[in-house]
């Protein structure tokens, strides 16, 4: 029950902010963009690596909905 219960919540945060990044990228919207960028020239390199917090505050959230829901479910199967 709690491997079950793990893959749900883990589930449901992996698949809501992946696909919260994806549109981001696919629609331009900023709040919800992973930037990365690369730079080599000459005299050097520059990474710069940039993202939003919007995508992953909300996948949160939803893993938590998600979590709470199995659980009440499960608890339902033991009561019937």
């Amino acid at each position: 029950m709690k491997l079950k219960g793990f893959i749900i919540t883990f589930g449901s945060f992996a698949l809501t902010t992946s696909l919260l990044y994806f549109l981001g990228s696919v629609f331009t919207i900023p709040s919800l963009m992973f930037h990365y960028e690369y730079t080599h020239d000459a005299g050097g390199f520059f990474i710069s690596i940039g993202s939003s917090l919007v995508p992953i505050i909300i996948g949160l959230v939803v893993s938590y909905i998600a979590e709470k829901m199995f659980l009440y479910r499960e608890r339902k199967k033991w009561v019937d």
